[in-house]
């Protein structure tokens, strides 16, 4: 099937178009390859700097239209990370690119401190806003009602570390463990019908439908239809006027839901960063599918910290290959939608913690930077100098 796949898509390979704004991998025998050939749909910043440390960002392209957002916002002494794995169009990431930073600096503001309950606060308004975005225009885009998004965030401020997440993208961080070995510990919880305990929290949630969960083309699915359990969006999963009609036999539901079936709660966990406490790794489902936690931990460090999220896409890239039986370079051939049958669009932001930092009040440039779409701007992290 996968071969089959790979002919298909081959016969379907069109020149690459050149994305003037971004800065593409169109490096030679980069990053130990044995390649000529650059990849057009790859983006990287290989190594900036936020206020603990350094950081490196890369992101390629599968889909027609780019479905992840993403955007690490540094501050004097904070620093935000966000990524957004978006579904059914890029609508729902791009939203929450755009307002959830936004949001949490205004509560942060409004209450003076910065804090799990504020982040969670953060998540609801984002929700809410895009639901109204939803309510605005589906008369004239009826099939937004049916675009969502994963979320991702973290936050290190003032040595703290807090972490939200909606969906199946993944936070980790790596320690030193004994024998000063590399050690990876999951972060995040993936809130993914694939997993039994998600399940299990679904059926107990609506113990009077037994079509919750249901298996389709080998895969098990929410409702039959999606693999996540919560996310930003999908608001014909969630509230009754939003559903659609059965002109979209994808996303029509034969009963009108009693509840919302997905939620927008997020899970939310916080840590003091302790000295053993060397890096994390954001990253969406993307990577997740190709790399384990204790591959990609053992890659951030055993290799230099210069375009190590490349490194990790580049990896992730070449087990995708792998599994479809071509060449690495054909698949760096093969343009975007044509792509998403061989991987997904794919965000890693790795942030190196640098100890010393953190007691110190080094100065650093506050920018927003966003991933892919290569946009760096002035960030709003100034208005948490006073608290």
């Amino acid at each position: 099937m996968f071969s089959w796949l790979a002919r298909v898509a081959m016969a379907c390979w069109r020149p690459v178009s050149r994305y003037a704004r971004m800065s593409k991998d169109d490096s030679i025998n980069n990053d130990d390859d044995d390649s000529s050939i650059g990849d057009s749909l790859l983006w990287s910043k290989d190594l900036e700097k936020h206020s603990y440390g350094e950081f490196s960002f890369a992101v390629v392209q599968a889909n027609e239209i780019i479905e992840d957002h993403s955007q690490v916002e540094i501050g004097r002494d904070a620093t935000f990370v966000g990524v957004y794995d978006g579904h059914g169009g890029p609508e729902a990431s791009r939203f929450i690119c755009d307002h959830l930073f936004k949001n949490l600096m205004r509560l942060s503001r409004e209450r003076g401190t910065m804090s799990e309950e504020i982040l969670r606060s953060a998540f609801s308004a984002t929700e809410d806003g895009f639901l109204t975005l939803v309510r605005r225009t589906c008369g004239i885009k009826p099939l937004i009602a049916a675009v969502g998004s994963c979320c991702l965030v973290g936050v290190i401020w003032r040595g703290t570390l807090y972490v939200a997440n909606l969906g199946d993208s993944r936070a980790v961080i790596g320690c030193l463990g004994r024998s000063n070995k590399i050690v990876a510990e999951q972060l995040t919880k993936d809130h993914n019908a694939c997993l039994e305990e998600v399940r299990q929290e679904l059926k107990s949630l609506h113990p009077d439908d037994s079509h919750i969960v249901v298996m389709k083309n080998g895969v098990w699915r929410i409702k039959g239809i999606i693999q996540v359990s919560r996310s930003i969006g999908d608001a014909y999963l969630k509230r009754p006027e939003f559903s659609l009609d059965p002109s979209f036999p994808r996303f029509h539901l034969p009963d009108p839901i009693r509840r919302p079936v997905l939620t927008s709660d997020p899970s939310i966990c916080s840590r003091v960063l302790r000295a053993d406490d060397k890096f994390l790794i954001f990253a969406s489902d993307g990577l997740w599918e190709h790399l384990t936690n204790k591959e990609a931990v053992e890659i951030v460090y055993n290799y230099p910290r210069a375009g190590i999220a490349k490194r990790l896409v580049k990896t992730a890239l070449k087990e995708a290959a792998k599994k479809r039986e071509i060449m690495y370079d054909d698949l760096k051939k093969i343009d975007k939608g044509s792509r998403r049958l061989f991987h997904d669009d794919i965000t890693v932001i790795v942030i190196f913690i640098d100890h010393e930092l953190l007691s110190e009040n080094i100065s650093v440039p506050e920018v927003s930077i966003r991933g892919f779409v290569d946009s760096v701007g002035p960030s709003n992290f100034n208005i948490l100098h006073g608290i």
